[in-house]
């Protein structure tokens, strides 16, 4: 096997694995489970690998591996070699001593990696006090923390670094891990998913942080993502890895222009393009299960190019003479191509859109005419009671707003994308939708019914046509009922005929790509994209007219996603459901939304059709979003230009006078002070984008 990067002209090797295998021992009672198999990775000084990969691929353990972090009971063979000392079998007192000073890593669940009890500031200056010396005081500790979360980006570090984890958003904690990994300037920092399920806004908060701890400290970056998209802006060079061993590397550019391995080019069709009407390519199958026989290449089950000799022989890491031709500058430039395939030159020619082609079409959005509404929102406005000092609701005090003057519209047959970050009133709007009673302010209807003046039977009627699917499929599935059970669920509640349940469950089953086999197993035996699949097979059941989607995809691997979407693509085709699709991934709204409506600070603040909104942003917050969207292309990512949204959004109990958005606008910031006045003290209303007549815009200044 040819180890990545070896051979290569190049500056200071800081970290090099070789050979690394990890795995669960045999035993009396059970065999052993190899789970990482013979990985070989190289770092050099100042560089960005990215480890790309499904879940179950085996990135984090390898991440793990190389810090000697991995879980008791795993046994770690091979060599990983750090600054040429190796780390194998080296005492766990001297482990210690490395990590946090030379090598470091940021986790992927900032929340569940620092300790409760304990202040961001004096965390982070206890991984200074462990390793500086003469060891500093716990008052020149603090000012150090205070002094690195604001060197990442965080906002009002003083504050920031005063404050328990729990207190602070996911992106601020995140951004206060990569200040702790970075504070003993260590030689090799590594970051496991650092971006996963974050709003892309906080996500393009998180890698500028990540970029700022590498250039302040000079050390060398492993990437760890399932999202290609965020590789190609970030890595030099790309590892996929597949089954436990790495299937593909090569520098970035070369590895996204022709990808060699025809999962690789699965995972990189797999992303859904905000810069290209181009539906995701979904991947058939699901990875294997830890411990499959190494018995030929593991992406066979699932790879249409797959020969007999495929299934047989397991094939080795290697590449020609040719170096990749689109260099990456200093630090990945004139890297080998390697690939673990027979084919891979056919897979080149063929294309993963060939490999892997959607189902369904994308369907061309017509012009909006007078469409018959299914759900009408007008003027929704939901508040929350806040707590007091003591953490205790207090009666008749401060409310806290969730919404504000909320106003949407879905069509029949329409799918209607609500977008925006964290925190901003998407969910909200749903779980007043799906309530059908009366709100606290405005008014809600469904199908033309107003939901404050329903009767019992006439909720009960509605109910069938109105269903929801969450965000988290598992917490969402009763664990102890059957599939069938879970599926049949409301066609009971609706008082169907058991005849019918039995055929509207195998029906409802095969159309999201289930076998009616599948109706007498338990939902834990099923993979997270199975288990959505489940989900809307159960909100299917009863054909409903309006189908509301939380999330529904934003906790799954990039191919597993594409899977859904396509499945979702295909409920659109008549007589499909209307959806009100709720998401922070705009590149998957733009797939599958026929209009979109921008949330802030909980207002809508956009609205028009996808092709007007996201081909002419007019709030300068939707520009901002759509900038921080990931492009699964390197020349792309690179040249264009995209501002990184400051801070985070407002709290529902801040001062609600003017612009929400203003101290996070870069149009503000361009004011004149009179204008600035303006934004301060008015609420913007509604107006007609200056650009197209048929969309508005909630702001005194908008992008033209």
């Amino acid at each position: 096997m040819t180890a990545p990067g070896a051979g290569t002209p190049s500056r200071e090797v800081l970290l090099e694995a070789r050979g690394l295998r990890v795995g669960r021992p045999s035993s009396r009672r059970s065999p052993a489970l190899p789970l990482v198999r013979g990985v070989d990775l190289r770092l050099r000084r100042g560089e960005v690998l990215g480890l790309a990969g499904e879940s179950g691929a085996g990135k984090t353990l390898t991440a793990l591996a190389l810090l000697g972090l991995c879980p008791p009971g795993l046994e770690v063979a091979g060599s990983v070699r750090l600054l040429d000392r190796e780390l194998v079998g080296l005492p766990v007192r001297d482990l210690a001593r490395l990590r946090g000073r030379h090598i470091a890593m940021v986790f992927q669940d900032a929340l569940a990696a620092f300790t409760p009890v304990q202040r961001i500031g004096d965390q982070i200056g206890e991984a200074l006090r462990i390793h500086q010396r003469p060891r500093p005081g716990r008052e020149s500790a603090r000012r150090a923390a205070a002094e690195l979360l604001d060197a990442v980006g965080v906002p009002e570090p003083g504050r920031v670094a005063g404050a328990y984890p729990h207190q602070l958003s996911g992106g601020t904690r995140q951004r206060a891990m990569i200040a702790m990994a970075m504070a003993n300037r260590p030689d090799v920092i590594v970051a496991d998913e650092p971006t996963s399920a974050l709003d892309v806004t906080v996500q393009a908060q998180v890698l500028q942080a990540l970029v700022t701890a590498r250039r302040e400290t000079g050390a060398a970056l492993l990437l760890i993502s399932h999202d290609l998209g965020v590789l190609a802006g970030a890595a030099d060079r790309v590892a996929v890895m597949y089954g436990g061993r790495i299937v593909e590397y090569g520098g970035t550019r070369e590895l996204f222009a022709r990808p060699r391995m025809p999962y690789t080019a699965g995972l990189i069709g797999s992303v859904p393009r905000l810069d290209r009407d181009t539906p995701p390519t979904p991947m058939p199958g699901a990875p294997p299960v830890a411990g499959t026989p190494d018995t030929g290449c593991a992406f066979a089950p699932r790879c249409p190019l797959a020969e007999p000799e495929c299934r047989t022989r397991v094939p080795e890491l290697v590449g020609d003479q040719e170096r990749s031709a689109g260099g990456e500058g200093q630090a990945g430039g004139g890297e080998p191509h390697l690939v673990a395939c027979r084919r891979g030159e056919e897979a080149v020619r063929i294309g993963a859109a060939t490999l892997f082609p959607p189902s369904v079409p994308r369907r061309a959005a017509g012009v909006r005419g007078v469409v018959e509404p299914v759900l009408r929102i007008r003027g929704l406005a939901k508040s929350f009671p806040a707590s007091g000092g003591s953490g205790r609701w207090r009666r008749g005090g401060r409310e806290v707003w969730a919404l504000e003057g909320v106003d949407l519209e879905v069509g029949r047959g329409e799918t209607l994308g609500l977008v925006g970050e964290s925190g901003c009133g998407k969910s909200t709007t749903l779980l007043e939708v799906i309530a059908l009673r009366a709100p606290r302010h405005g008014t809600i209807e469904v199908l033309g019914q107003d939901t404050g003046t329903l009767s019992r039977a006439a909720e009960r009627r509605l109910r069938g046509a109105l269903q929801i699917v969450f965000q988290d499929p598992m917490a969402s599935l009763d664990p102890r009922m059957t599939v069938g059970d879970i599926v049949a669920e409301p066609l009971l509640v609706q008082r169907a005929p058991a005849e019918r349940v039995a055929a509207r469950v195998s029906e409802v089953l095969r159309l999201v790509g289930l076998s009616p086999d599948d109706a007498a197993a338990l939902p834990h035996r099923y993979s997270g994209g199975q288990r959505q699949r489940i989900a809307i097979a159960r909100a299917l059941a009863v054909e409903p007219r309006l189908l509301l989607l939380d999330e529904p995809v934003s906790a799954l691997d990039v191919s597993v996603r594409a899977g859904i979407l396509d499945l979702l693509r295909r409920l659109k085709e008549d007589p499909g459901p209307s959806c009100l699709f709720v998401s922070h991934d705009l590149a998957m709204v733009r797939q599958i939304a026929d209009r979109v409506a921008v949330m802030y600070a909980g207002r809508v603040v956009e609205t028009g059709t996808v092709d007007e909104v996201f081909g002419r942003p007019c709030h300068p917050y939707t520009k901002a979003l759509l900038d921080a969207v990931p492009v699964p292309d390197p020349a792309v990512a690179r040249s264009r230009s995209s501002m990184v949204l400051r801070g985070d959004p407002p709290s529902g109990g801040d001062d609600g006078r003017g612009c929400r958005f203003r101290p996070r606008c870069p149009v503000f910031e361009s004011l004149e002070p009179g204008q600035r006045s303006r934004c301060e003290r008015e609420f913007p209303g509604a107006v007609q984008a200056p650009v197209d007549l048929g969309r508005s815009v909630v702001c005194h200044f908008p992008l033209t």
